[in-house]
């Protein structure tokens, strides 16, 4: 009697297998390949002057660790660490010039990161060629120039030689910060577009084996097209993870910013949700616009978002109810992320906004609100 019940159940599961294609007991969804590390981009390195001193401190790693912070991100100019004639813009010869003791700089902060559990992620915020930001003078194009390409690859193989003996579970190395392809690579107000999928995918391949050439289980991380916004499919099968942004709506996240408005005094007030200009902003918005990010991790690729936060000139209440609604599409989809800055105009620290009342914190301003927000997630 045993032996039928087992023939017909087997005969039935037989039959769905037939009818579906799939097993009658199909896998669950991929779940997000990265861990969902958040933390902060600290600035140290930001700026393409010289390195001559940093402004992390072990106190400030204990206090990320205490709140519950797990990841910070250096976002790294190469100018900075670089030795030339600063008079006279860079030549394509000199960007090959380390300066040893600004990059020690950056292995100081590394290891004071790493002492207090934190996962680092190393970024060329201006790369050789490229910066989403102007202030320095470029001598070609990261996009279309084989000279500007073979450089990218020299200091990443650089960076990676550097850090070969860390596991990949405390470093990750993210190519270049929001790319796109733009009409004057000194302007960054001049028209963008995106970065046509066959370069980017040769640019990333190119760095990824640079890198993997000192360790091949060095994690890999690519921002998305278009400034970070844009899944990049032509590299899914490359076994480079994607990050994406946290700054959608820009009416809401950089109000008033003069470095992404041509006009910042005349704009509409930022409402969440509500009418600005000539659209109605909503949580909607943002389940569609993480969407393709969403779907890139059940294709198992990890994800995560590098830069999120708002500017200070953005209304606190309006600021927090709309990062509510970003956070909570992240965590959902197990999508970690990391704030734009820990101390300064977005971050939990002296943010500089004229609409908290800010609590008191080893000499520093800290919004407790944000912070509280940031730990439920």
């Amino acid at each position: 009697m045993k032996r039928r019940i087992f023939i017909k159940n087997t005969s039935m599961l037989a039959a769905a297998v037939s009818l579906t294609g799939t097993s009658a007991f199909p896998k669950a969804p991929l779940k997000n390949k990265l861990p969902k590390w958040k933390g902060f981009n600290l600035l140290d390195f930001f700026s393409p002057r010289p390195f001559e001193k940093i402004v992390a401190t072990e106190e400030h790693f204990k206090w990320m660790q205490d709140w519950g912070f797990d990841f910070v991100r250096l976002p790294i100019a190469y100018p900075g660490y670089l030795k030339f004639d600063r008079s006279k813009n860079i030549t394509p010869d000199e960007v090959y010039n380390i300066n040893e003791v600004a990059v020690e700089l950056v292995d100081k902060v590394v290891y004071m990161a790493q002492k207090y559990n934190m996962h680092v992620s190393i970024n060329l915020h201006r790369a050789p060629g490229y910066c989403i930001n102007a202030g320095f003078h470029e001598p070609y194009n990261l996009w279309k120039d084989e000279e500007a390409q073979k450089a990218f690859y020299f200091h990443w193989n650089m960076w990676a030689k550097r850090y070969k003996n860390i596991s990949n579970k405390k470093i990750s190395f993210d190519l270049v910060n929001e790319p796109s392809m733009r009409e004057d690579m000194n302007d960054q107000h001049s028209a963008a577009s995106s970065v046509p999928g066959d370069v980017y995918r040769k640019v990333a391949k190119g760095a990824a084996e640079a890198i993997r050439k000192e360790n091949p289980t060095h994690l890999v991380i690519a921002d998305g097209n278009d400034v970070g916004s844009s899944v990049i499919p032509e590299i899914i099968d490359l076994n480079i993870a994607q990050s994406c942004r946290g700054y959608f709506p820009h009416a809401i996240s950089h109000y008033k910013a003069p470095w992404a408005n041509k006009d910042p005094e005349h704009l509409p007030e930022p409402k969440w949700p509500g009418q600005v200009g000539n659209q109605y902003l909503d949580k909607s918005m943002l389940v569609k616009y993480y969407q393709p990010w969403i779907d890139l991790t059940k294709k198992g690729v990890g994800v995560h978002c590098g830069e999120c936060g708002c500017w200070n000139k953005t209304p606190h209440d309006v600021f927090i109810a709309w990062f509510t609604d970003v956070l909570d599409i992240l965590s959902a989809n197990n999508i970690g992320f990391a704030i734009w800055n820990f101390i300064g105009d977005f971050g939990i620290l002296n943010s500089g906004r004229s609409d908290v009342t800010y609590e008191d914190w080893h000499g520093y301003k800290l919004d407790r609100k944000f912070l509280e927000l940031l730990q439920k997630h």
